[in-house]
């Protein structure tokens, strides 16, 4: 991150989804944040009057620190940052101008608890091929980079996530599954007030491949082999989970950037000048 002392709302959305996304911390007063309980995705709240005693947590971190309107509590928790090492900057007029600009914002109340360390905890059935790891993508991306996920045998998902104060997820019958023609990523992107344009796209791919539906989208084919071939590649869960981060990126990337670039081969080829003709 550039050593600058504020970033703009339109430049945090751009590392927003990315794998190297800043730590993003939400400062805000709790009088400020009971008037919209609402976070800027992938955000954690930290006191910030209370930055001294947190900030060596961030060390050798890049972070974007956001209170209501981007001033005094912001600029004092970088100070602080900065001094535990941190590269640190604060969001260009804070909560206020994030929300002005209509960017996406989280709901706190669909958020799950955390776990003593600060994690969300989610549970889902083992041996998972494409909604079993795009939501668990969407969800570091977006909502809690440091979620965990279990990935346990079906018949037991629910009952682990009573006994260990798991949320769990496309199970059948909870809230965060399937509804209709919707599989549970597009629940989790409106729930999570994540309905931009690139993951509304990334969801009809989702959806086509998730629901044997490759008609609602040309890539949603190429999605399925991807995640098939990756379920055989890996007999552990985690580690498929850890490959399936890189392919979501991808995808969210090109419906982010790309989606209207094309390929082909061979280059087409300069036309000769008058001097090259001759050699």
């Amino acid at each position: 991150m550039p050593d600058r002392t504020t970033l703009s709302p339109k430049d945090l959305l751009d590392r927003i989804g990315t794998a190297d996304c800043p730590v993003i911390v939400d400062t805000r007063t709790d009088e400020d944040f009971s008037a919209d309980p609402r976070l800027i995705p992938a955000a954690v709240r930290r006191p910030g009057l209370r930055a001294a005693e947190w900030a060596q947590d961030y060390a050798d971190s890049n972070v974007i620190v956001y209170c209501d309107r981007g001033l005094k509590i912001s600029q004092g928790a970088i100070a602080w940052l900065r001094h535990a090492g941190a590269q640190a900057a604060s969001l260009e007029g804070g909560f206020q101008a994030w929300k002005a600009a209509g960017l996406p914002l989280v709901p706190q109340a669909k958020l799950p608890p955390r776990d003593a360390d600060g994690r969300t905890l989610w549970v889902t059935r083992a041996r998972p091929k494409i909604d079993r790891i795009a939501c668990p993508w969407l969800i570091r991306r977006f909502v809690d980079p440091r979620a965990v996920f279990l990935f346990v045998e079906a018949s037991q998902a629910t009952a682990v996530a009573e006994r260990f104060g798991a949320t769990p997820f496309d199970i059948e019958g909870v809230f965060w599954s399937h509804r209709g023609e919707r599989c549970t990523f597009d629940t989790m992107v409106a729930e999570f007030g994540l309905g931009t344009d690139a993951l509304q796209r990334l969801a009809t791919i989702v959806r086509g491949a998730d629901t044997a539906r490759p008609d609602l989208a040309p890539e949603a084919a190429g999605l399925l082999a991807a995640s098939l071939g990756l379920s055989r590649m890996f007999a552990d869960d985690l580690a498929q989970l850890e490959a399936g981060m890189v392919l979501y990126d991808a995808f969210y990337l090109w419906t982010r950037d790309a989606a209207t670039e094309t390929h082909n081969w061979p280059a087409a080829r300069p036309e000769p000048t008058p001097e090259s003709a001759y050699v």
